[in-house]
């Protein structure tokens, strides 16, 4: 079970995955060896699984998003393995859950534009010979993008 110090822990990571050990034994009272040791910990543990940063979509010229929702023909094990070991080959695909409801999965893609998403649709998505149907929602406007989790 974490503690409120692993907690602050955390939450000064997710904010900044670059801050040093003397800077979180600051902000914590802690000694550096201290904040070592238990960061390692969490590691080990699992909770932290890795480092990242987060690229602006835009300034890399791939800002058009979308959400895609995906129905397969059939839903025999076989083809949901078949789609995902596929649909993980995009690099257009930035994320894709299995979802329950009336579709199968949920896609979340980057790409240019318009005319980009609708090549990629056309030459790779629905290419894919096992998708019943694609529905795509197109971002207007994105107010909340984390992956944080709060600890308050």
């Amino acid at each position: 079970m974490l503690d409120t110090i692993d907690n602050r822990i955390l939450t000064f990571l997710q904010k900044d995955s670059k801050i040093t050990t003397k800077e979180l034994s600051v902000h914590l009272n802690l000694s550096s060896t201290a904040i070592y040791e238990r960061v390692r910990k969490l590691e080990r543990k699992g909770i932290i699984e890795a480092y990242s940063i987060r690229v602006n979509k835009e300034l890399v010229d791939l800002g058009f998003v979308v959400f895609c929702q995906i129905k397969l023909k059939e839903h025999r094990n076989e083809y949901l393995v078949k789609f995902e070991k596929e649909v993980i080959r995009f690099a257009e695909v930035l994320e894709c859950y299995n979802v329950s409801g009336d579709y199968d999965y949920l896609l979340k893609i980057t790409v240019k534009d318009m005319k980009h998403y609708h090549q990629f649709l056309n030459d790779k998505l629905t290419y894919l010979d096992h998708i019943g149907s694609a529905h795509s929602t197109f971002i207007i406007n994105e107010v909340k993008n984390t992956h944080a989790i709060d600890f308050q």
